[in-house]
């Protein structure tokens, strides 16, 4: 059971790590584009980055830490 999780760990941290430098690279995410198709829904955009960047980041961690 332990190895699953700390997998689990290890891909969540992974992924959140990828869409965290995803999205601040300018050239990977432009947000001059995303904010010109959002409009007033562009603050939306950051609710989602949280949720799948650095929180997926943080319980992957989590996940390593206490399972590993």
């Amino acid at each position: 059971m332990h190895t699953i999780l700390a997998t689990t760990g290890l891909i969540l941290a992974i992924v959140g790590f990828f869409i965290s430098v995803a999205f601040w690279f300018p050239r990977l995410c432009n947000r001059a584009r995303l904010r010109e198709m959002l409009g007033s829904k562009y603050p939306i955009l950051y609710v989602v980055y949280i949720a799948n960047g650095p929180f997926l980041l943080a319980l992957g961690l989590i996940l390593l830490w206490k399972f590993h």
